[in-house]
């Protein structure tokens, strides 16, 4: 059989529910407060077709560019051949949730300006930026009630 040409075309474990999770959707997700200028990322929800993105866009994270009663409108970048266009797509808020991509930045943002300013009441120089983690250091095992182990390969046996 050829492959299908229509809009849904290979999602059928893209948009599914997943296990344990069928059912009406729960009521927290109509209560979400959506900002312009907020990261969102999109996730085509199966059980709700009307506002459904393409399947392109799902996974992808974009910006809020448009708040409307039910839907928002998000600037998604999409790559055509050699180039990457943002595209604006308006997606129902049951295919979108707040990303959280930007939390561990924002809480770093957090926790380096409390340390630069205890550092500026005690007056000292503190290294802010990320350090990469270094070797771990070198030990000796000690054999003085570890006894040595060898380990030999069992020899082949064939049985007939």
């Amino acid at each position: 059989m050829p492959n299908t040409k229509g809009y849904r075309r290979g999602t059928r474990y893209m948009f599914s529910i997943p296990f344990r999770h069928h059912g009406p959707l729960v009521t927290s997700t109509y209560l979400k407060v959506f900002k312009v200028g907020d990261i969102v990322d999109i996730k085509g929800l199966g059980s709700v077709q009307k506002g459904m993105p393409h399947k392109v866009y799902h996974g992808k994270t974009g910006r809020v560019f448009n708040v409307t009663k039910r839907a928002l409108g998000v600037v998604v970048n999409k790559q055509i051949r050699n180039r990457i266009i943002p595209k604006k797509i308006n997606v129902r808020i049951e295919h979108v949730k707040h990303s959280k991509c930007r939390d561990d930045f924002l809480r770093r943002v957090k926790e380096n300006e409390r340390k630069k300013k205890e550092a500026k009441e005690k007056g000292e120089f503190v290294q802010l930026k990320r350090q990469p983690v270094g070797p771990t250091c070198g030990h000796f095992v000690s054999t003085k009630n570890n006894v040595p182990e060898v380990v030999l390969p069992v020899p082949y046996e064939f049985v007939a």
